[in-house]
């Protein structure tokens, strides 16, 4: 990372990365002994779509990880999977197969969002330290059991929102924490797109068809419906198996800004959406808006739209009485807010021994000196850039970092949970049209 102050980079990651392990760590004493750096951990893949692969290209870059075995409902992903690892991995027809493989260490599960409770705990149970795609949920009530489970298996389960890992928003927190802000009462954080990959409205493979794809399979506990490729491939359109923009982006900017502030969950949750435009292949909003106020003092504003993707795909403002952050995907911006009084216009409508008398007081003159009110260069702005390897791979590696240590991970169940109860609760608000409530003591919403 460079920045203009010169920060010394092994002190800062001593600290960061000390910090980053402490957030959303349980007290649990695991029974596995840590295990050597050179002991090589072999991985098994629960669905290997397009994100899959490129997990698959980040354990290989990683360092002393294999993946032995590939699970997945469409044979092209198997066989393209398999290429990748030049034929070392196996290809199960179930992933049960893999929980049951011995040799097997840890799972990388990137199934659509109905599978996920279902195949981490049966992977915890099958003794698997687990690397989960985000939402760690499809629904609210999925997680507590999820983090029972890890708890009684004592396993390491680590949620795949990847920028938590980074050193920029570990630099955000520590920015944060200093103070420099003053106080922080809004966050405000987007996630925008305008193109049919970008709302998932993918190209279905030509070979697709009953024959190449296992439709029952894929389908598991979800509703029964004859064969649609669409809804294979683009699954993240329907409600069946996902939670649209809410679960797949607003998981991300919510695991980050739980992360930022030390927050659990907002007390308060209000949403609004629509489909305006991608209508075939879909019935998720292509646009959601939602308010959440959080009993820690600040209030986020999310937004998510593939009708505009803005300046930027994505990012946030984290804004404080005494400045602003601005985070993106490997830059940082501190914009000090420099603000001064000037109630002119309110006293020159004074009786002028009073107007007079008003800037004769000390205190008065401090703040609202006529020097105060000419142009100003905005001075204190500081900006940091993130170098080096991208946050997939810093993520995965974390991960394996943790299976070898036994030390839980940044994002850990607990973790995971309540960023993607957040995007449940949005979706919740969105569908009843009324504002929800989180019930902190029972980790789920207010009924």
């Amino acid at each position: 990372m460079r920045n203009r102050q010169g920060i010394n980079r092994r002190e800062f990651m001593q600290r960061t990365t000390a910090m980053g392990l402490a957030v959303g760590a349980s007290d649990l004493a695991f029974a596995e002994e840590p295990r050597s750096v050179n002991d090589k951990i072999n991985v098994g893949m629960i669905g290997v779509g397009a994100r899959a692969h490129e997990l698959l290209q980040a354990i290989q870059a990683a360092s002393g990880a294999e993946i032995v075995g590939v699970c997945d409902a469409y044979k092209g992903r198997l066989e393209r999977a398999a290429e990748r690892t030049s034929g070392r991995a196996r290809i199960y027809p179930d992933y049960r197969e893999i929980l049951a493989d011995k040799r097997i260490d840890t799972v990388f599960i990137a199934t659509p969002d109905h599978w996920h409770k279902t195949m981490a705990i049966e992977a915890l149970e099958a003794g698997k330290d687990v690397y989960i795609e985000k939402p760690l949920t499809y629904a609210i009530e999925e997680g507590p059991a999820i983090i029972a489970a890890v708890r009684k298996t004592n396993r390491i389960l680590q949620v795949g929102s990847q920028g938590i890992s980074t050193k920029i928003q570990h630099k955000a927190k520590e920015v944060i924490q200093s103070g420099k802000l003053g106080q922080v009462t809004m966050i405000r954080a987007s996630y925008n797109r305008n193109s049919a990959s970008g709302a998932w409205i993918y190209p279905i493979p030509p070979d697709a068809s009953p024959q190449t794809v296992d439709w029952e399979k894929f389908l598991g506990s979800a509703p029964k419906r004859p064969y649609d490729p669409a809804r294979f491939f683009r699954w993240r359109c329907y409600w069946d198996y996902s939670g649209g923009n809410s679960t797949d982006l607003f998981v991300h900017l919510m695991t980050t800004i739980h992360f930022l502030m030390n927050a659990k969950a907002p007390q308060t949750t209000v949403a609004n959406g629509a489909l305006y435009r991608w209508k075939d292949s879909r019935d998720v909003p292509d646009t959601i808006n939602a308010i959440l106020e959080y009993p820690e003092g600040f209030m986020v504003t999310l937004s998510s739209t593939f009708n505009n993707q803005g300046t930027s795909e994505g990012g946030f403002q984290i804004l404080g009485t005494e400045g602003s952050l601005i985070l993106g995907d490997s830059t940082l911006t501190f914009q000090p807010e420099n603000i001064h009084e000037d109630n002119r216009w309110i006293v020159e409508s004074w009786p002028r021994a009073l107007e007079e008398a008003y800037y004769k007081d000390p205190k008065v003159r401090k703040t609202e000196l006529p020097s105060s009110w000419e142009p100003r260069v905005n001075q204190g702005m500081e900006r940091w850039e993130q170098e080096g390897k991208e946050s997939t791979l810093q993520h995965v590696e974390h991960f394996f970092d943790c299976v070898r240590t036994r030390k839980q991970p940044v994002e850990d169940a607990l973790t995971g949970h309540r960023a993607a109860a957040v995007a449940h609760l949005v979706n919740l608000s969105y569908k009843q049209k009324k504002m929800v409530h989180w019930d902190f003591a029972k980790e789920t919403v207010k009924t």
